[in-house]
């Protein structure tokens, strides 16, 4: 019964090695050469994405199609009101500053005795559980 097991084994492991080598040989990997006239051929067609994150070449406005309407002493003092105003965007964080916060805050004393209530209560949300943004 041993050698009966030990048999299949051998066998089921042969049939595996084979069975990956035939489908190894079906997909063999482009030649150098083949690489570098798809590339070329995608850059005559205007289809190869630029280095970095940036969307395709093909969504990207081009110079024709997107002018801008202002003179860049225009865009100089828009940004430099902006700055004195603190409204410029950090960099790196594309998205806007949120709205600021309508009605009167809370003071110190009622959340801390709110957090106490809600402790008792045991509604609390563990750490590390909670929503990103807070309720």
């Amino acid at each position: 019964m041993i050698t009966k097991n030990a048999l299949s084994i051998v066998a089921a492991v042969a049939a595996a090695m084979f069975a990956q080598a035939s489908f190894a040989q079906a997909s063999a990997p482009a030649t150098r050469a083949e690489v570098k006239a798809e590339t070329k051929a995608a850059a005559a067609e205007g289809k190869l994405t630029p280095a970095g994150e940036g969307a395709a070449a093909s969504e990207k406005p081009t110079a024709k199609t997107a002018k801008s309407t202002k003179t860049r002493a225009q865009r100089k003092a828009e940004t430099q009101a902006a700055a004195k105003e603190r409204t410029l965007t950090p960099a790196g964080e594309g998205s806007p500053k949120p709205a600021a916060a309508t009605g009167t805050p809370a003071s110190r004393a009622d959340v801390k005795a709110k957090t106490k209530d809600a402790a008792k209560a045991g509604t609390l949300t563990p750490a590390g559980e909670g929503s990103a943004t807070p309720k």
